[in-house]
């Protein structure tokens, strides 16, 4: 029997009071929802399946795929009106334009809700009923790797990537600049958000952030010294995606110098292959690699790991079932933010340019982060219910988040800087190998 076929069984068993206490307290920080995360699949329950929301045999196809630019077409003849119910405005037409009637996007799982799981969770339909654009699609996925399937066989106006994809869309031509002058929420985000490498090339903004999210060492208790215990000490569970490499790199930057890692998202060759020999020290049919969030929970919960990469929420999740577990203080984190790109060639650039601004309001923000557990780019957003999502995060400790290395896609040149590192094609085999 394969280690892959161990693990699942072993999971599969798991039972328990407190397990089953705490898959069911995980529908998220005051009735969220856990979502992906960068690439992965964090929604604990509901379909794979797409949404419903795509186009009915018969029904009105989307617009033409245009071969112009991606920039909105200029319009000053309408008037902006503020949306019904305290919604978010939309961006004056004076300088969108009119929409084309119809939206096509492409995201997470989560990430985007219409009413489907709940009716109180809906952030489309007064988008559709104040911006005149219909979501003709709305294709959710788990993976990365999905997403990048989809995109490559359909076509979409907006689309929300990890960074790891963020980065290829850019490099590759798929994704078109954003003009944020026209973005009404984009100044409202931090600058460190702004300015991440993932979604910049050069001078050109390619995206704008929409959610992000830590990863954390958690453990029961124990004398572990540090977050390099996950590596050492095991049982442990790990996220199943190649940048989880990174998180090993960011380990050994603070107790190996001398291999003088600077961004754990940049490796040498010689730093690559010491982030791979840390993570298969411990390698085994004791080592969980978690896609979703329930295999973690029910991990932890049912004592078969003992430390795990994990995020707030999860934390936050076990303190409140009262089954607390405990993080490093002080230690440095990786990170992720979730963004918003325009495809290349979107055939509704004026209804992707009021999609971008429905999306960074303070209403949706604060909508989408009590849903999926995850951050508001915006802090103005930190209302509600999303407010507890906030404090988990730290928003007002600048100290707490300059802790935080942000992933971006490695590449050869290092990002951009000098020497020559390792790309993410390199990163793909070293953990395929490593996960079998």
């Amino acid at each position: 029997m394969g280690r892959e076929r161990l693990r699942r069984t072993r999971l599969a068993v798991l039972a328990g009071a407190g397990t089953l206490a705490l898959t069911a307290c995980a529908t998220g920080i005051d009735d969220a929802r856990p979502v992906a995360g960068p690439g992965d699949a964090g929604k604990p329950s509901g379909t794979a399946s797409l949404t419903p929301r795509s186009p009915a045999p018969g029904s009105a196809s989307p617009a033409p795929r245009s071969s112009g630019p991606a920039s909105p077409t200029p319009h000053s003849s309408e008037s902006a009106s503020p949306a019904p119910d305290g919604g978010p405005s939309p961006t004056p037409s004076a300088s969108i334009g009119p929409s084309e009637g119809t939206l096509r996007v492409l995201t997470f799982q989560g990430h985007v809700e219409y009413g489907g799981v709940s009716s109180e969770v809906n952030w489309v339909t007064a988008f559709e009923r104040d911006s005149g654009c219909r979501i003709a699609t709305l294709d959710r996925v788990r993976t990365s790797e999905e997403m990048e399937a989809k995109l490559d066989a359909g076509a979409y106006d907006v689309i929300s990537p990890s960074p790891d994809l963020a980065g290829a869309l850019i490099a590759e031509g798929r994704a078109a600049p954003v003009d944020t002058a026209l973005v009404k929420g984009y100044d409202d985000i931090p600058a460190r958000l702004r300015e991440l490498p993932a979604l910049r090339s050069g001078d050109r903004v390619y995206g704008v952030p929409y959610l992000w999210g830590v990863n954390q060492v958690v453990h029961g208790g124990g004398r572990y010294g540090g977050p390099r215990a996950l590596y050492t000490a095991g049982p442990a569970a790990i996220r199943d995606t190649p940048l989880s490499i990174a998180d090993a790199a960011l380990v050994l930057k603070e107790t190996e110098p001398a291999l003088g890692i600077d961004d754990p998202f940049q490796l040498t060759p010689e730093q690559l292959g010491a982030a791979e020999k840390l993570l298969a020290e411990r390698d085994g049919a004791d080592r969980v690699y978690w896609r979703d969030s329930i295999e973690l929970i029910r991990a932890i919960a049912g004592g078969s790991v003992r430390l795990a990469q994990a995020w707030p929420y999860h934390a936050d999740l076990f303190e409140r079932a009262k089954r607390p577990v405990r993080t490093f203080g002080g230690a440095l984190m990786t990170g992720w933010a979730d963004s918003w790109m325009l495809t290349a060639e979107p055939a509704s650039p004026n209804c992707a340019y009021r999609w971008l601004n429905w999306v960074t309001s303070p209403e949706v923000q604060s909508s989408a982060a009590a849903w999926t557990g995850l951050a508001p780019a915006n802090p103005e957003g930190c209302t509600g219910r999303a407010r507890a999502v906030c404090d988990l995060y730290r928003l007002k400790d600048e100290t707490w988040s300059r802790r935080v290395f942000f992933a971006a896609r490695p590449s050869r040149d290092c990002g951009g800087l000098e020497g020559e590192c390792t790309d993410y094609t390199d990163w793909v085999s070293r953990w395929r190998k490593l996960v079998g």
